[in-house]
């Protein structure tokens, strides 16, 4: 056993794919043999530091348990090939199983862990992009002293590598915007600093922008009791002036140090800030609706657009048939106020005119089905996928509305168009309104793709 083990190995080395099939008819279970071991070079560990991209991939089809075992060193067959810089083996590796990224190594680091501490070109960078592309939660995982990526990017001067982290976040935090933000922007390593208190450490302004902006929590204190505004009281002999502009502006620094002009630049920020979650979160909500829920809203908002719709063309209490006009001895014929819109002589009855037109009920009728078939007209336009061939769908829903708002004035009198320029005007800006931030949403759900 001890001889096949030492001989696959050395076919490992070489990368000999026919070699190790050779081995595998004298023993077929001899990878099952190696699988038992808790701490193991397997094939696939040999392979993946040798850089020997065929080989590692027919033991990942063959023995994919391999992939997430550690060797007697604490390393994975990820970590072997990113050690010795095998980029295009390790992109390979994630292709198969994206879940490798959160495998963890000697004192809890990832993949993704070491590529943040290690980033010096462009295709590290990408790589980093990459993996969080396989496995958005990898950017959770933290080590044995509680440091996520973002710690160890700042910790090793691995600037490009955060500002690249914290981006993505923000592009994709609808996946996870609570969890993240407590898991990730505001966590706390083993000695209670948050990636801000780090970045003002570090006196990296470009980092504490980017917090800031994502949202961090400016007042969490370390196990010393220090605030990032602490921390940075402390450096006197470094020119931090841009960070205690950006860390006044948050109000994490004394009242008494902060100019007038900024607690107006705080109350906007603070603004903007709930505004801007407020949005990540409704997107969110959308993003996280499951297929079925979407066609049952799908349904029900189509049923009410035809219904709506129907309501205009067939208004109740119906459509007078003929023309009437008030005959001579009629002249004297009033209506009560109630049912009266102005003060006139008694009114003709136009064929296609509503009944009911002159009642105030029939208005509030009007107001509600349009308001129905608005929301429902909006709600759809969230629903429907965002890829350029429902483009159709959506101009033809656009044409729709158009067609609701010119049946109104087909069936609404021209005696009555003053009142019908406000309801009109109003859907109009309504419809624009509703339809702009369906878009809105739907191109952001397309940014964050």
């Amino acid at each position: 056993m001890d001889e096949r083990i030492e001989r696959m190995r050395q076919v490992a080395q070489q990368g000999n794919i026919d070699a190790f099939y050779l081995i595998i008819q004298e023993d077929v279970k001899l990878l099952e043999h190696m699988d038992k071991l808790p701490f193991v070079d397997t094939p696939l560990h040999i392979a993946a530091q040798a850089g020997h991209i065929p080989f590692a991939m027919e033991l990942m089809r063959l023995k994919p348990s391999f992939s997430s075992k550690l060797n007697p060193d604490g390393y994975s067959p990820i970590h072997l090939a990113l050690q010795n810089e095998h980029i295009e083996l390790v992109r390979r590796l994630v292709e198969v199983d994206g879940d490798l990224v959160r495998v963890k190594g000697r004192a809890g680091i990832t993949s993704l862990h070491y590529v943040a501490a290690t980033t010096e070109t462009d295709d590290h960078l990408n790589l980093l992009l990459d993996f969080l592309k396989a496995c958005p939660n990898s950017i959770e995982d933290v080590t044995v002293r509680n440091e996520s990526a973002l710690h160890i990017a700042l910790k090793y001067d691995k600037l490009e590598a955060f500002l690249h982290l914290v981006r993505w976040m923000r592009r994709n935090w609808s996946q996870n915007p609570i969890l993240w933000e407590s898991k990730v922007l505001n966590r706390k390593d083993e000695q209670g600093n948050t990636a801000l208190h780090i970045a003002v450490s570090k006196n990296q302004p470009k980092a504490v922008k980017q917090l800031l902006y994502s949202g961090v929590d400016v007042n969490i204190k370390n196990l010393e009791g220090k605030k990032a505004g602490d921390i940075l009281a402390q450096q006197t002999q470094v020119e931090n002036s841009k960070i205690k502009v950006m860390l006044q502006r948050a109000g994490a620094l004394p009242s008494s140090s902060i100019p007038q002009v900024y607690y107006y630049a705080q109350y906007l920020w603070t603004i903007f800030s709930r505004l801007e979650k407020s949005r990540l979160h409704f997107i969110s909500e959308w993003i996280e609706i499951s297929d079925d829920r979407r066609n049952v809203l799908l349904v029900v908002a189509t049923l009410l657009l035809t219904v709506t719709y129907q309501g205009v063309l067939s208004p109740p209490g119906g459509l007078w048939q003929d023309d009437q006009s008030p005959g001579a001895n009629q002249t004297n014929i009033t209506l009560p106020v109630i049912r009266k819109f102005n003060s006139s002589a008694p009114l003709e009855n136009e064929a296609g005119t509503p009944i009911g037109l002159r009642n105030f009920p029939f208005w509030v009728f009007l107001s509600l089905n349009s308001l129905t078939f608005m929301l429902s007209y909006s709600t759809i336009l969230l629903l429907i996928p965002t890829q350029h061939i429902y483009r159709i769908v959506r101009l033809s829903l656009i044409s729709l509305s158009i067609c609701y708002i010119v049946s109104l004035t087909v069936i609404i009198p021209t005696r009555f168009w003053e009142i019908f320029w406000y309801v009109s005007t109003g859907l109009f800006v309504c419809i624009f309104l509703l339809n702009s931030s369906a878009t809105c949403v739907a191109w952001s759900y397309k940014a964050l793709l």
